[in-house]
C-alpha cells in the first residue's frame, strides 16, 4: 500500500524541503513554504523500479529542410503582434496579469475572433460559470461567435473532453484552478500547477493544438507558481496596466516563435478592449513647445517604434538631501545621469529636487532614453523649452559620451511619420526625412540647448 510522505514546498519557486522553514533559501521569500503530502510508490511497483533498458532514439544532423511554421491569425492584430505574428499549432502560451486587468475579456475576444475565422475553439473556465461567460460575451457583442464553453477544474475530465472534441485552440482560465486526482495536494499548489501544466503542454505537442493558459500573478507582479511552468511553455505574455489608465499593454517576455519584448496596445472601453494601432498618440501630450522640461523620446518596444514624452521638473531644494522621484524609468539610471551631468557638464543638480515622469504611464527600460531624459532635465534646469517638433534618442556613458543605439532608422522613420522635422541623435546617423543634430558628448549637447534659447 502506498504511504504518504510529507514534503514542504515553496509556493514561490517550487523548492522542496524536508521540514518547514520561515524563509526559502532558494528565492529568499518569507512564509511561502507549505506542507504538501505526496503518495510514495510501494516497493516493487512499476513506478518504483526501473523498467529496464530504454529505447534508442534517432539522432539526426543539424542541417535539414524546415518548413516555415504556419500561423493561425486571431483577427486581433495587437494580440498577433505580441504573439509573434499569430498562433503556432502545437504551441503553449502562458498569459499573466493583475486581477481585473482584463485577461478574461481579452481572451474571450480572441476566442471569438478565432472561431469566426474557422478554427474550433474551446474556452474552459475554472473560475466562472458558463452563465457568467455568456453574460460577458453578450455585453461585448460576441454571443454569435461559435466558441465552445465549459466550466470545469478536473484535469482528467478536461483532457478526455479535448481528446474527443479535438479543438484547434484551447483556453484554460486559469491554470491555478486545475487539479489532478493523482495528487493529494490542493489546487493552486506548486505540485498541482506544475503537473497540470505539464499534462496540458504534452497534449498540445501531441495533438498540434494551441493551448493558452491563464496564470495568476503575485504581489510582485510575477506569475504565481513555480518558474518551471514558464520554461515549459513556448511563450509568456504579461497583460499590464498602469493604475488609473485605460490603456493595456500585452508584453511578450518569452517567445520561441517570435521576438521577445514585443508589445500589443489596447484601450479598455465599455465595449471591451479596443486595439490601438498607433500607440505613439497615447504617450504624447498636447504640449505646444513653450514649456520647458519636456522631450520626446523615440523608443523601441520589441520591434515597434514608439514615441513617448519624458517630462522633468527641477526645482530649488529646501532639504539637506534633495529629493529624487521618477515614474516610468529606472531610478538608478536617473542617479547615474545626474552624476554625469554634474561631473562632465558642470551643472548643479546637487542642490535641486528632481522629478522625472514618462507621460502616459508607459515604462521605459532601454538605455536609449538617456539622452531624452538628459534633454528634459537640462531644459527644466535652464528653463529653455526644446522645439516641439524634435525627437531625441541616444545612450549616455559615464564618460559623458553619447553612444549609438540599435534600430536608429526605425526610430527616425516613426518620428518623420508623426510629423517631426528634427532629431537629436548620436553621431554618424543620416536621414532623408529629418534634420539631424548629432552629438559626440553630453557637454556638446548642453551647449546646443543653451544656444537654442
Amino acid at each position: 500500500m502506498a504511504r504518504s510522505s510529507d514534503t514542504y514546498i515553496c509556493q514561490s519557486c517550487g523548492a522542496a524541503y524536508g521540514k518547514w522553514a520561515g524563509r526559502c533559501e532558494a528565492c529568499a521569500q518569507w512564509n511561502t513554504i507549505e506542507l504538501e503530502q505526496t503518495e510514495a510508490a510501494p516497493a516493487g511497483s512499476h513506478s518504483a523500479r526501473s523498467s529496464g533498458k530504454g529505447k534508442a532514439i534517432e539522432l539526426v544532423s543539424l542541417k535539414g529542410e524546415m518548413a516555415e511554421e504556419p500561423r493561425i491569425a486571431t483577427g486581433n492584430n495587437e494580440f498577433d503582434r505580441a504573439a509573434g505574428g499569430g498562433l503556432v499549432p502545437g504551441s503553449a502560451l502562458l498569459i499573466g496579469g493583475d486581477p481585473g486587468v482584463g485577461k478574461s475579456t481579452l481572451l474571450l475576444q480572441v476566442a471569438a475572433g478565432l472561431a469566426r475565422g474557422g478554427p474550433r475553439v474551446a474556452y474552459i473556465s475554472g473560475e466562472e460559470a458558463v452563465a457568467q461567460i455568456r453574460l460577458r460575451a453578450s455585453r461585448l457583442g460576441l454571443s454569435d461567435a461559435p466558441v465552445h464553453l465549459a466550466s470545469a477544474t478536473a484535469l482528467k475530465d478536461i483532457l478526455a473532453t479535448l481528446k474527443a472534441a479535438r479543438p484547434d485552440v484551447v483556453i484554460i482560465d486559469s491554470i491555478q484552478t486545475m487539479w489532478s486526482d493523482t495528487l493529494p495536494a490542493a489546487p493552486g499548489t506548486v505540485t498541482q500547477v506544475r503537473t497540470c501544466a505539464q499534462e496540458l503542454v504534452r497534449f498540445a505537442k501531441q495533438t498540434d493544438t494551441v493551448v493558452m493558459l491563464v496564470g495568476h500573478v503575485t504581489k510582485d507582479g510575477q506569475i504565481a507558481g513555480p518558474r518551471v511552468v514558464e520554461h515549459m511553455v513556448d511563450a509568456v505574455l504579461y497583460f499590464e496596466s498602469e493604475a488609473g489608465r485605460s490603456f493595456r499593454i500585452l508584453r511578450a517576455v518569452k517567445n520561441r516563435f517570435g521576438a521577445a519584448h514585443e508589445i500589443g496596445v489596447f484601450d479598455m472601453t465599455g465595449a471591451g478592449l479596443r486595439e490601438v494601432s498607433n500607440p505613439s498618440e497615447l504617450f504624447l501630450s498636447e504640449n505646444d513647445g513653450t514649456i520647458s522640461g519636456s522631450a520626446v523620446f523615440a523608443g523601441i518596444e520589441g520591434t515597434r517604434p514608439v514615441l513617448v514624452e519624458i517630462q522633468a521638473l527641477v526645482s530649488q531644494s529646501s532639504l539637506g538631501a534633495p529629493r529624487r522621484a521618477v515614474v516610468g524609468w529606472d531610478s538608478a539610471r536617473l542617479s547615474m545621469l545626474l552624476a554625469v551631468l554634474d561631473t562632465r557638464c558642470g551643472l548643479d543638480f546637487g542642490r535641486h529636487d528632481v522629478f522625472l515622469n514618462v507621460a502616459g504611464g508607459l515604462r521605459i527600460n532601454e538605455p536609449a532614453a538617456d539622452l531624452a531624459a538628459a534633454a528634459a532635465l537640462v531644459s527644466s534646469l535652464t528653463d529653455i523649452a526644446l522645439p516641439r517638433d524634435t525627437a531625441v534618442f541616444g545612450e549616455v556613458g559615464l564618460s559623458g559620451s553619447i553612444r549609438p543605439v540599435p534600430q536608429a532608422d526605425a526610430r527616425l522613420k516613426e518620428a518623420a511619420k508623426l510629423g517631426f522635422s528634427r532629431a537629436l541623435t548620436p553621431t554618424k546617423l543620416k536621414s532623408r526625412d529629418l534634420a539631424l543634430n548629432s552629438f559626440a558628448g553630453l557637454d556638446d549637447f548642453v551647449r546646443w540647448v543653451r544656444q537654442s534659447a
